[in-house]
This record gives structure tokens, C-alpha cells and sequence, in this order.
């Protein structure tokens, strides 16, 4: 097989930047320190006194951009968020940096990052959330043939186990709501 056309990289000592710091980023956090990887994030929402900080640097933005190996994104969809991961974001990360976007469809500009993987601007991606969902054929044409490019039909939450959760956690919001003890 051709060896030397697959060699990988380790994510030991690589540096992870997470957009957005809430409970799946800090999990995902764990994960990749647990790894080896150096943490950096930008959430401007997020108190200076929280934590996490301790094991997670602060950084603007643009400096997750271009420090990390790997970007992934945790923020919600907002008329401030849409396309917050476009074409200048992108130009800013490392040649063999990969962005992960399992947040929301619409945060990341599908066609700035298709053309940024055809001109190998970046090395890879991995999408689980589109700006339209469910998909048309014609809308996910643009992926077609696009190199270093994972897309999955949003079901990464989708489990057993994680319909269970939501389904008490929402159980227990409806019963806090109402005032109902337990």
C-alpha cells in the first residue's frame, strides 16, 4: 500500500483552539488534553475567574485560528455567529490544520471552506452540522470530490444513551418551570 502518501500526525503536543468553552467543549477539552494536546480557546462570554482557565488558555479569536492544529467549534448559532468561520478564519490556520464543526450549521461558511480544502489553504475537516438541513442534492454537490473532507448527517449526539439524558433533562426543566418539587 502506499505508505508515504498516508502518514499521519500525532495529536500529542499538537494544539487543539476551541471556539466557545460551554460543558460538550469542556468535555472535548479533556479528551484532547488527556491526549497530550495543548488547550486554547476564545469565549468572551466566559468569565476570567472560571476554572477552566487553569488548564485552557484565553486567546482572542483570530489566535485560535492561527496557533492551532486543530479548531473546533462550540458556539450557538446567532445573528452574530453566522459565518463567524469564513474565509479570513480559514486563511488564517496552518497549512496542515483541520477544522471540526459539530456545533451548529451556518457558523462555518460551507463554500469558504470547500474552496479552502481545494486549494489546500487547509489540510482537513470533519462537519456534522449544515446551514440547511436536511440537505438537498444540490446543496451538497458543492462537497462533491472535495479533498480531506469527513461529513456526517448530524447524528453525533445520536444514542441510546443521549436520548435518555435529554429526555430528563428536559423532565426536570418542565418540572423546575412549574415549581413541582421532587
Amino acid at each position: 500500500w502506499p505508505r508515504t502518501s498516508l502518514v499521519g500526525r500525532e495529536l500529542a503536543g499538537a494544539t487543539m483552539g476551541l471556539l466557545g468553552l460551554g460543558t460538550i467543549a469542556r468535555r472535548v477539552a479533556r479528551s484532547a488534553s488527556a491526549l497530550g494536546m495543548r488547550l486554547i480557546a476564545h469565549d468572551p462570554y466566559l468569565d476570567p475567574s472560571d476554572p477552566v482557565w487553569v488548564t485552557v488558555e484565553s486567546v482572542a479569536k483570530d489566535e485560535v485560528f492561527r496557533q492551532a492544529d486543530v479548531v473546533t467549534v462550540h458556539i450557538p448559532l446567532t445573528d452574530d455567529t453566522r459565518g463567524a468561520v469564513g474565509r479570513r478564519s480559514l486563511d488564517m490556520m496552518k497549512a496542515d490544520a483541520v477544522l471540526i464543526n459539530t456545533s451548529r450549521g451556518g457558523i462555518v461558511d460551507e463554500h469558504a471552506l470547500v474552496d479552502a480544502l481545494r486549494s489546500r489553504t487547509i489540510a482537513g475537516a470533519a462537519i456534522d452540522v449544515f446551514a440547511h438541513e436536511p440537505m438537498t442534492p444540490e446543496e451538497g454537490a458543492v462537497f462533491d470530490g472535495v479533498p480531506g473532507l469527513v461529513l456526517t448527517p448530524h447524528i453525533a449526539g445520536v444514542t441510546q444513551e443521549s436520548n435518555v439524558r435529554v429526555s430528563a433533562m428536559v423532565a426536570h426543566d418542565v418540572r423546575d418551570a412549574l415549581g413541582w418539587s421532587r
